[in-house]
């Protein structure tokens, strides 16, 4: 058996790194962080060290706690603080089913540590070394060679009207971001996150996108098209589909995104859930002092105050049981589709997004997200 070293992680060092072999490793500091970090550094490391975790140590680089990628959108949902140290956030943690991080000695090998992680229905563990110091990360990924188990579907077929005149005779999707159409950085994200079976949804000008992307052999993938004689709407092609056998991925083809897919698959799973939704926190500025009141007595004056909302991010997880309500060639939009599946008591969850995102919509969201590529924000 191959054993595992100080020397290394097993965890890529930047997306999209291909096979899950041996990685040399980063720093162990880049993933390390201390309770004295807020929620929100803690948040920054684990989407700059694409492992999907912080291991939270001492001034010894002893283990205190981990904080998962799940964790930390889950406190995003119930409204913590991020401002607030991530000591809050482990206090939660403990008070509920959580138990202690499971570890295993830096030496242990490949099959014992896969043994570990299908016991405990963990996909990390952290390695130790012979003073319990925290000198590695062993990842379930990088333990298994193996493509995700889902396909995706793009939405590439609406007709860009807010984007005219650019959109006129060129299918939004194949809108250059940067040097490459937007429609194929999406196809390598995918291909970079293990996805290797893609259906694209056509409509307005489909013969583009058809003759730029072929058959996906260029990227390492399996693309289909799923070509809408007459407008479906955002879920309609679907019913294009036979029902599938594992989870799908849905991604409008107008997102230009960061969006960790493996653990949108992990918190999908972990949550049993029938559709996952990816939702995007916004803020609302009310421009004037906001009053309190009880009756006609006020009770207080918040001045200008900006109330958060989430919405939709364009990005869905949808299990094999969806396609029992959705009609094959007839329109239906996601919203609509998303109804359908609460009033029929199934489970819907959110997602939210803490990595770059954009929705490519109207000409501002365009000429940022050139911008953000050219200056490699993105």
């Amino acid at each position: 058996m191959e054993q595992l070293s100080g020397g290394f992680l097993l965890c890529p060092s930047k997306p999209g790194a291909g096979k899950h072999n041996l990685a040399k490793t980063p720093p162990i500091e880049t993933l390390c962080v201390t309770l004295e970090w807020t929620i929100k550094q803690v948040m920054e490391c684990v989407n700059a060290n694409t492992c999907g975790i912080a291991i939270v140590v001492d001034a010894d680089r002893r283990l205190v706690s981990t904080v998962t990628d799940g964790d930390l959108r889950r406190a995003i949902l119930q409204g913590l603080n991020l401002s607030l140290p991530i000591q809050e956030l482990i206090n939660r943690k403990e008070a509920g089913p959580a138990t202690q991080p499971i570890t295993a000695p830096v030496s242990t090998d490949r099959g014992k540590l896969l043994g570990m992680m299908r016991r405990y229905v963990v996909r990390h563990i952290p390695l130790l070394d012979s003073e319990k110091k925290v000198v590695g990360l062993a990842r379930l990924e990088d333990l298994v060679d193996e493509p995700l188990p889902i396909q995706a579907v793009v939405m590439a077929g609406g007709f860009g009207k807010r984007l005219l005149p650019l959109t006129e005779s060129t299918p939004k999707p194949l809108l250059p971001i940067g040097d490459k159409p937007l429609l194929e950085r999406l196809v390598e994200q995918l291909r970079d996150s293990q996805i290797k079976h893609i259906n694209i949804s056509t409509h307005f000008l489909g013969d583009q996108i058809k003759e730029r992307l072929g058959d996906g052999r260029q990227w390492g993938v399996d693309i289909n098209y799923l070509s809408e004689k007459n407008p479906l709407g955002t879920a309609g092609s679907l019913g294009l589909m036979n029902r599938p056998k594992e989870p799908v991925l849905i991604v409008n083809g107008d997102i230009l995104t960061r969006l960790d897919f493996h653990s949108m698959l992990l918190f999908h799973n972990d949550n049993k859930a029938v559709m996952t939704v990816a939702v995007k926190q916004f803020g609302v500025k009310i421009p004037y002092g906001v009053v309190e009141t009880k009756g006609i007595e006020i009770q207080g004056l918040i001045e200008k105050p900006t109330t958060p909302f989430f919405v939709v991010a364009g990005v869905y997880l949808a299990s094999p049981e969806v396609w029992e309500i959705i009609s094959k060639g007839k329109r239906c939009d996601m919203p609509d589709l998303i109804q359908r599946l609460i009033k029929k008591g199934k489970k819907v969850i959110s997602f939210p997004v803490s990595e770059y995102w954009v929705d490519i919509g109207k000409l501002e969201d365009y000429e940022g997200a050139q911008a953000d590529v050219s200056s490699g924000n993105f």
